[in-house]
């Protein structure tokens, strides 16, 4: 496995990997992507072994723009509305798929559906547009295990199961992205499946109505991200917490921090949760090193971003399967 900064060369030589089955870490303004040719079945497997991953976990699938997506999914009024508001970023969009799209099926993880993002990130683009193929990317990672921010957390992570890792530095967003039921299957007004780097409430706005929510199913998740027990640190995770307990490391928010004995990070002194956001899984990742038992969390607002960093904590919180 070889770490490159992500130059022009780099950029070739990982779209030249993608191209022959090859699997490359790559930079997203959300978290690094563990990128392959979503229309080659065996590169798409490898993934899921890189990651030991579940195979009933779909995957997201990268385009440069949104007339490539609309070669893979069909879009309703609401789909096309979010596209144009929110691509490229930090939005994916689960769509009906077309039967032609030429997606491998273990993507879809079996299901009618595709879940598709135009990612922000220059590095990202070019790859894309070098590559000339879908791309399927979930988070560089150990399944279920802290997303990586950096291109040392993918590699740390997944040496030895990758070809490339491109190196642009940290991620600007920090947490995935928002993922949005548009199918056909779905009821009208669309919904919610994973809160992200778009807030529900920005989301809204566009749309002029309330998304919907629902309770994923265990064994058939209808989008990445909503397993009980996901991001999760080696270390037990507590929230909401006032008095962390002796010896615990603490991860803080805002001016404020009770008496503590242990490691901290502070994800945002000044309470800005864009700030905390962008920081979270990298202090986690840096709190698990320590080699604490615990990671005790203050409590962090529920509004705007603060869902989206919410779920990731609760979930790095859930009993391990």
């Amino acid at each position: 496995m070889e770490i490159l900064k992500a130059d022009a060369a780099a950029i070739a030589k990982a779209a030249d990997i993608i191209r022959s089955g090859g699997l490359v870490a790559m930079p997203t303004e959300t978290v690094y992507g563990l990128a392959a040719d979503a229309t080659n079945g065996q590169a798409v497997a490898r993934v899921f072994e890189a990651k030991r991953r579940p195979r009933f976990n779909p995957l997201i699938v990268h385009v440069p723009d949104v007339a490539s997506a609309r070669k893979l999914g069909v879009f309703s009024k609401e789909a096309e509305q979010l596209a144009n508001a929110f691509w490229p970023g930090p939005l994916t969009l689960v769509l009906q798929c077309h039967p032609d799209a030429g997606i491998s099926e273990l993507v879809s993880a079996g299901l009618p559906t595709l879940a598709l993002r135009v990612p922000a990130h220059p590095v990202g683009q070019a790859l894309l547009q070098a590559a000339a193929t879908p791309i399927a990317a979930p988070s560089a990672n150990r399944s279920g295990r802290i997303s990586p921010t950096t291109a040392a957390h993918a590699a740390a992570d997944l040496k030895g199961s990758i070809d490339l890792v491109l190196d642009a530095g940290a991620c600007e967003v920090g947490i995935e992205s928002t993922v949005i039921d548009c199918s056909e299957q779905s009821q009208s007004p669309p919904i919610l499946l994973r809160p992200g780097g778009i807030s529900a409430e920005w989301i809204e706005g566009v749309l002029g109505v309330r998304l919907q929510s629902t309770q994923a199913k265990p064994d058939a998740p209808r989008s990445p991200g909503q397993l009980s027990s996901h991001y999760a640190p080696r270390a037990r995770v507590r929230l909401n917490v006032v008095a962390p307990e002796p010896g615990e490391a603490l991860l803080a928010f805002g001016p404020q921090i009770p008496p503590h004995c242990g490691p901290m990070i502070n994800l945002s002194e000044t309470r800005n949760l864009r700030e905390a956001a962008a920081n979270l899984f990298a202090a986690l990742r840096a709190l698990d090193a320590e080699g604490c038992r615990s990671i005790a969390v203050l409590p962090i607002p529920g509004q705007g971003l603060g869902e989206a960093i919410n779920d990731r904590l609760l979930r790095a919180a859930a009993p391990r399967p």
